[in-house]
């Protein structure tokens, strides 16, 4: 059988660029002829009835129609599936068996990521999503002086928790983070400058650190962690002079303009250091993804961005490589017991296997157990009110899993996924970032 039309295979699949200025891209009949063609594949197949809320939604809707097939779900439900996706991708990357090369040509978050592209362009977007989405501007604001204060005791407060859920439909009793000052940024901006003066001679390499608007505003923790981490093995570490969002919050939403803005502030800068030789590391996997995969996929022309593309690292990723050229200081202090370790949708779906447990296993007396299941909480997914129910279903199985280790420490790549995780366990242990284990580890203090 040929390799185009055989189901599954060990190739890795083949993704195809999202064409958004294709003629066809936004034309709606030609949208819903795409949907209905997909959707009746993943009827027939149903292998990723467990991974997200879009497939059961899909299911069910054809189900409970007259015929139980695709051509009885009304035309005007197919957005109901799309509502559910918040482009994890696994679906793609680990169940699907129709992906390119098979000719049925079956990419299911991308069709997605159209549908919604179409949809906020028709102004079919809640004010919610536009503001939660705006994450450079809600941090600059909720970071300026007194207004830091009112922001952080009011998303701890009953009264305003049930009046943010009144009028913007933010759940109430979802886990919000918290706005710190100073800002990541602020703080390394004296401490990352690139020594020029000769002092570090045994340097291994230079790293440029997007700093995320997550690590910046409202968990500095990580990003310093992670720059400490670089400094200890001996790696010089510089920031932007001006960092916006990666755009993936955007691009969840299908406001491409945004997407393109945010990119012609940041490619610029990063492509400059790319050429230079710098590697770019983000300790945010679905930043490393925006600039990984999907900048790339919508940009496919432009030099600039699959320049950056491949100067981009994950953190893990690029001390793995460090290991592999005997760089890496394996001289660890502190043992870590044993850890549950969340892999991270938007990590995972970068192809660069078990990095962080790699890195992690090299301290001596650790054991780290891999969970790979969706944590359902894509940033924006677990607030909502409509869709926090299930994202905690989606979590569930996460759960279940450190329960039944009953582990020393447990984490994720992805802070807000550990955040999520942390307040459905309920059980007082706090999530450790996995970049925060290694500080531990190599007996580096961890906060600023």
């Amino acid at each position: 059988m040929s390799e185009e039309k055989r189901e599954g295979g060990l190739g890795a699949p083949t993704r195809y660029p999202l064409d958004q200025h294709g003629e066809k891209f936004y034309d709606k009949q030609n949208l819903h002829k795409e949907l209905e063609r997909v959707y009746d594949i993943c009827h027939g197949c149903r292998r990723c009835v467990s991974l997200c809320n879009s497939f059961p939604t899909l299911f069910n809707l054809v189900d409970e129609s007259d015929t139980m097939e695709v051509d009885g779900v009304a035309v005007a439900d197919y957005q109901k599936v799309v509502d559910q996706c918040y482009l994890c991708d696994l679906c793609y990357l680990t169940k699907c068996p129709y992906v390119p090369p098979h000719e049925w040509n079956l990419d299911f978050p991308h069709l997605m990521l159209r549908a919604k592209i179409v949809n906020f362009e028709d102004g079919n977007s809640k004010f919610r999503d536009r503001l939660i989405t705006s994450t450079d501007m809600i941090g600059k604001m909720a970071t300026l002086p007194v207004l830091n204060t009112l922001v952080n005791a009011a998303k701890d407060n009953k009264t305003v928790r049930s009046a943010l859920e009144k009028t913007l439909e933010i759940h109430q009793e979802a886990w919000l983070p918290e706005y710190t000052r100073p800002t990541l940024h602020t703080s390394l901006a004296a401490a990352a400058k690139p020594d020029t003066t000769g002092h570090v001679a045994e340097e291994n390499g230079k790293v440029l650190l997007f700093t995320t608007c997550y690590c910046n505003f409202n968990e500095p923790d990580i990003g310093d962690s992670l720059y400490k981490v670089l400094r200890h093995n001996k790696v010089t570490v510089s920031l932007m002079a001006r960092e916006h969002c990666c755009g993936m919050p955007k691009l969840e939403l299908g406001d491409l303009k945004s997407v393109e803005m945010l990119m012609q502030r940041n490619i610029p800068e990063l492509y400059k250091k790319a050429l230079e030789g710098w590697s770019i590391l983000a300790a945010v996997p679905s930043c490393v993804l925006m600039f990984k995969q999907e900048l790339p996929l919508l940009y496919p022309d432009d030099e600039r961005v699959q320049v950056v593309a491949k100067a981009f690292y994950d953190p893990f990723e690029y001390l793995v490589k460090l290991h592999k050229a005997g760089k890496l200081d394996t001289n660890f202090k502190n043992s870590l017991g044993s850890v549950s370790y969340h892999v991270a949708c938007h990590q995972r779906v970068q192809n660069i296997g078990p990095k962080t447990r790699q890195i992690l296993e090299l301290v001596p007396g650790t054991t780290v157990k891999n969970i790979e299941r969706c944590s359902g909480h894509d940033g924006t997914y677990a607030v909502k009110k409509e869709s926090r129910a299930f994202a905690n279903k989606i979590v569930a199985p996460v759960v279940k899993q450190i329960k039944q280790q009953n582990p020393d420490h447990f984490g994720s790549d992805c802070p807000v996924a550990g955040r999520h995780i942390e307040a459905n366990l309920a059980t007082g242990q706090t999530h450790v970032h996995p970049l925060q284990l290694l500080c531990k580890a190599y007996g580096i203090p961890e906060s600023l």
